[in-house]
């Protein structure tokens, strides 16, 4: 008894930190003390500055032999790959014919990682973790925007092929995808960086995670909820039950265990993106619908990630 007490104690210890600075961000907006302005401000630090550099020096200082990782990432690009066909079927079977069909299929299946999904790995496994954690997120990414493009461009060969031709473009100028890749050119060389780039580095770092969740918490807006109630909860379904259970399970079977295991869990535990309503508001979709996804699977993802982790240490996976 004192040892389910004790890991229950480690699964709110990963919850609650990152539960109460989104909740933070959610109050401190509604009591305006800061305001959109601030948000788009600080998230624009945030992705251009202190992310790209937490997760360049967790891996550029990482002591991880990142050439053994292909096997684990290859596995997490076909389980995202596969995911992704079950929920265009499982979509289309439940909702024949609608037309926000691309928007639940987004919200099934894209999480936060480089966010939320990165801030449940440092809090698990520390730097360790972080590493592995960041060339996930950099390789998961491309998928996940190929996916979007497939999912919510229309239907014609030309206008998705000139979609992808651009999101690639993105992907090559996104400051998190472009910090990670130096990083691992860092490690993979053996490149002792000066102490005055690690010191900067680990402060920007510092900053990078608690505004990170404050601008996430400030962006939901709850109010949208009261409309498309049920296709929310069922993208949300999926992202929260299904997903974890999926990726954690056949990875168990597949023989991962650890800091392996623990990022299929946490990522695929953590909720929908914001980045999939800026793909849905460009594509013309379904905004509100999306909205609703994001601020749903937010709310109960602390809730999968407890639950779900507090098993994994029982049984003594991560």
């Amino acid at each position: 008894m004192a040892n389910i007490i004790e890991q229950f104690a480690f699964s709110l210890s990963l919850v609650a930190p990152i539960f109460f600075i989104i909740s933070l961000g959610f109050i401190l907006k509604r009591i305006k003390w800061i305001d959109t302005h601030f948000i788009d401000i600080t998230s624009r630090l945030v992705f251009n500055v202190a992310l790209p550099a937490m997760l360049f020096l967790s891996i550029a200082t990482a002591d991880h032999n990142f050439s053994q990782a292909t096997d684990f990432l290859a596995f997490s690009v076909v389980m995202t790959v596969a995911f992704f066909v079950f929920c265009l079927v499982s979509t289309k079977l439940v909702f024949k014919g609608s037309p926000d069909n691309g928007v639940l299929i987004q919200g099934s299946f894209r999480a936060n990682t480089a966010i939320i999904g990165i801030a449940y790995i440092e809090k698990a496994f520390g730097s360790q973790g972080l590493a592995l954690a960041a060339i996930y997120v950099a390789v998961i990414t491309v998928v996940y925007n190929i996916q979007a493009v497939i999912c919510l461009s229309p239907r014609t060969s030309e206008s998705k092929l000139h979609s992808i031709k651009v999101i690639f473009l993105n992907l090559a100028k996104n400051p998190l995808i472009i910090a990670i890749a130096l990083g691992v050119g860092v490690s993979l060389l053996n490149i002792t960086l000066p102490s005055v780039v690690i010191d900067t580095g680990n402060y920007l770092s510092r900053i990078a995670l608690p505004l990170a969740l404050l601008c996430t918490g400030g962006s939901l807006d709850f109010r949208m909820m009261r409309d498309e109630k049920f296709p929310t909860w069922f993208a949300a379904a999926n992202k929260l039950l299904v997903a974890p259970f999926a990726f954690t399970f056949i990875g168990y079977l597949y023989g991962f265990r650890g800091v392996e295991l623990g990022i299929l869990f946490f990522m695929n535990a953590a909720p929908v993106a914001a980045a999939s309503y800026a793909m849905t508001q460009a594509a013309g979709g379904n905004t509100t619908l999306s909205a609703n996804i994001i601020g749903l699977t937010t709310l109960f993802s602390s809730i999968t990630v407890c639950l779900g982790s507090l098993v994994l240490k029982i049984l003594g996976l991560i």
